[in-house]
């Protein structure tokens, strides 16, 4: 079966506590929020995740979407995060990792399943192991997300992040990179967003010369530099219920409008996409014409 894009990632089961202390409780997950982002902007998607039997309702919603396919691969745990926001822009948070389900293998990927793209969606390190990058890069053209390759659990399974001790070796194999403002600044030491993004997109010109293309998103804004260009797009959310997930849908639609468009337009889209996103818990659940009339509104 070939697809657009094929991705890789836990579910996971979200304990999201605000700056006020509310509490909420979901299923989320990079994979929920990237798969469904990217069917709902046309892509035809092959969604892979990996997690105890019972929690396979939370891919209920996915179920319902007409271009996704699922292939659900039992583990003994799944996946748990617990996230914790400091601040009223939910830019500052602590994570913990409660638990977590198997990690997965380039086996993993359904004998006869190709794509255009393999979208390793991950959530901490050792969930798609680095080695997945040098396996599937002659296969299809490689997606990586910097959250599952920074964010590392510690002893006391709080998450925290470390520079990726990989990536000169590993950058130059991956076609896709975003992170967001402060994994830019891990990985490069720089916090100007645009520097940080040249700088990894420098990292990853490969021996032909081609140098990838990198996504950095923050709370105001999404860019993308793209052939040693930087494009842009403001964030326009009415409030910040459905932060969770930033980064996984605006991504996902970028890759999946990234497809047929140039990355102008797909920079925009992705951002109002996830603007409408941001304004609701859980994943993307709007309409191609939703999205068209954001990116009209916020042109204006």
């Amino acid at each position: 079966m070939r697809y657009d894009i094929i991705m890789m990632g836990h579910i996971s089961k979200d304990i999201i506590i605000d700056e006020q202390g509310r509490e909420t409780r979901l299923y989320g997950g990079a994979l929920l929020y990237s798969s469904i982002s990217a069917a709902r902007s046309g892509a035809r998607v092959l969604a892979i995740t990996k997690a105890a039997r019972e929690d396979f309702r939370a891919l209920d919603v996915a179920k319902a979407e007409k271009n996704i396919d699922l292939a659900s691969i039992e583990s003994p745990n799944s996946t748990s995060i617990l996230n914790k926001f400091l601040s009223a822009d939910h830019e500052r948070r602590e994570t913990t990792l409660l638990s977590s389900a198997e990690p997965f293998a380039a086996t993993d990927i359904p004998a006869g399943a190709t794509a255009k793209i393999i979208d390793l969606a991950g959530l901490f390190v050792g969930e798609l192991p680095d080695s997945l990058i040098e396996e599937l890069a002659g296969k299809a053209e490689i997606a990586a997300d910097a959250q599952g390759l920074l964010r590392e659990a510690q002893a006391d399974r709080r998450m925290l992040f470390r520079d990726w001790k990989n990536k000169s070796r590993y950058l130059p194999l991956v076609r896709y990179f975003k992170a967001d403002a402060a994994e830019a600044e891990i990985l490069t030491g720089l916090t100007d967003r645009e520097k940080a993004a040249r700088t990894i997109a420098a990292w990853g010109r490969n021996a032909s010369g081609r140098e990838l293309e990198v996504m950095v998103t923050h709370n105001t804004e999404v860019i993308a530099h793209v052939d040693g260009k930087v494009y842009r797009a403001p964030f326009t959310p009415s409030n910040l219920s459905g932060r969770t997930g930033r980064g996984d849908t605006t991504f996902a639609a970028y890759l999946a409008w990234r497809l047929n468009h140039d990355p102008q337009e797909s920079v925009r889209f992705a951002a109002a996409l996830c603007s409408i996103k941001m304004e609701a818990p859980g994943p993307f659940q709007g309409s191609l014409e939703d999205v068209f009339a954001r990116m009209e509104r916020d042109r204006a």
